[in-house]
């Protein structure tokens, strides 16, 4: 004869009894293990990682940076900068030697660009329309408003014998 199941009656007769009591052993020791082994790994300088990637794996450098761009939100910035570096084949070779862009405001959404004569500053002032039109295309409708362009600094001139007061040299009459 078994004994297993419960008694005649409906109560649960001493093996049941037994059985629920270890299986109850068991779960709590298997929870007092897992509490202590976190507590030793926590002490050991954090929870080591597994065989299953988790958030604590490293990354990939792009991927680092495209996640640090997004968090800080440099997308517009980065994409300008992007633009920059790139120069010479959105405005031509020719322009690009002559004219180099130096900052963007991106407030205003300005391009700020340094020409390096009258000449050159006069033809980008022409073209500026449509490359504004470009860098939006590239970067999103309005992302750059306006290209201010700069005319070039010359030397600054202190001395000789034909200097007005208040004259900064020949860089004065640009602009």
């Amino acid at each position: 004869m078994s004994t297993e199941g419960p008694a005649p009656g409906g109560e649960p007769s001493g093996v049941d009894l037994a059985r629920v009591a270890l299986r109850a052993a068991k779960e709590a020791a298997r929870a007092r293990g897992d509490a202590a082994q976190q507590k030793k790994q926590a002490r050991r300088g954090g929870l080591r990682s597994g065989a299953r990637a988790d958030g604590r794996d490293p990354m990939a450098l792009g991927s680092a940076i495209n996640r640090l761009i997004t968090e800080r939100g440099w997308e517009a910035p980065a994409a300008v900068g992007g633009v920059m570096g790139r120069w010479p084949q959105i405005v031509g070779e020719d322009l690009a030697k002559h004219c180099v862009p130096q900052r963007y405001d991106e407030d205003e959404r300005v391009l700020v660009v340094q020409c390096d004569s009258t000449a050159w500053a006069t033809q980008l002032r022409h073209l500026a329309p449509a490359l504004v039109a470009r860098l939006n295309e590239d970067l999103g409708h309005g992302r750059v408003r306006v290209i201010k362009v700069l005319n070039p600094g010359g030397p600054v001139r202190r001395y000789g014998p034909l200097r007005a007061p208040g004259s900064t040299g020949p860089g004065d009459t640009y602009g």
